[in-house]
């Protein structure tokens, strides 16, 4: 993708999710996205450009850090529901109660009771959500191995990134199969009608963005609008299936 053209599709895209935000700010829709994937996937560069320009009055992005005592002792989707949004908002989780599928999975942050006990429920946490009107956008950014070793490393050599430096960027690769098998059961176990995910090969940033941005319109905005848009490339973002757990389109 030529830089032109990155701009270019990025600007159409950026100016309908603003009208998009605009019609949902009238009609009082709200939106939730969020953004899962793997350590260094992208998901802040996304979220760069999907808040760019849309109003910071409506716009709400919830990045939690790791739960107090108090807030261990709640029901575990208690502190996200809390920033769920009123009319007209849009809210991204850079990261969300999907935490619980993954991270925690892999660093034994949580018991295998606590896990399991997510997986049965969180399709019906979802499913409250759709029902009392939220539109539910949830995406997965997937990249190689080789692409993260990548990516990990420029945070820790570049200046500019160290504040995206984690602990648990140490522990990513050699992890590395534990935290495709956390992705292979939250995927399936939490795939629903009404709360599906949408897969993005994220290995190349820009036509991953565009891929999103596109997305993100054909989902939220009111038909006039995402009809000025292309739909998101389908062999960057696409529906999960079982069968991209096996045919390449995801990571192994």
């Amino acid at each position: 993708m030529s830089k032109d053209d990155y701009e270019h599709d990025l600007e159409q895209a950026q100016l309908a999710l603003v009208e998009a935000q605009r019609a949902a700010a009238a009609s009082g829709e709200r939106v939730v996205i969020v953004l899962e994937g793997r350590d260094s996937a992208g998901k802040d560069g996304a979220i760069k450009r999907i808040v760019e320009h849309l109003s910071v009055r409506y716009t709400r992005v919830v990045a939690l850090p790791k739960p107090s005592d108090r807030e261990r002792s709640q029901w575990y989707f208690q502190r996200y529901v809390a920033h769920l949004p009123a009319a007209g908002e849009i809210v991204i989780f850079n990261r969300s109660w999907y935490n619980r599928a993954g991270v925690e999975v892999v660093m034994g942050f949580s018991t295998e009771a606590e896990q399991a006990e997510f997986l049965r429920d969180a399709p019906d946490f979802e499913r409250m959500l759709v029902e009392s009107g939220i539109r539910l956008i949830k995406l997965w950014l997937d990249i190689g191995k080789d692409e993260q070793a990548e990516r990990l490393e420029a945070r820790r050599t570049d200046p500019l990134k160290q504040l995206k430096v984690s602990d648990m960027d140490a522990v990513a690769q050699d992890r590395w199969d534990a935290y495709s098998a956390a992705r292979d059961t939250m995927l399936v176990r939490t795939h629903t009608p009404l709360a599906p995910w949408h897969c993005v090969r994220a290995d190349r940033k820009k036509p991953a963005r565009i891929a999103i941005l596109r997305h993100l319109v054909h989902r939220i905005a009111p038909a006039t609008i995402a009809a000025e848009v292309p739909p998101a490339n389908p062999d960057i973002l696409f529906s999960f299936e079982a069968d991209a757990l096996k045919d390449g389109r995801l990571a192994p």
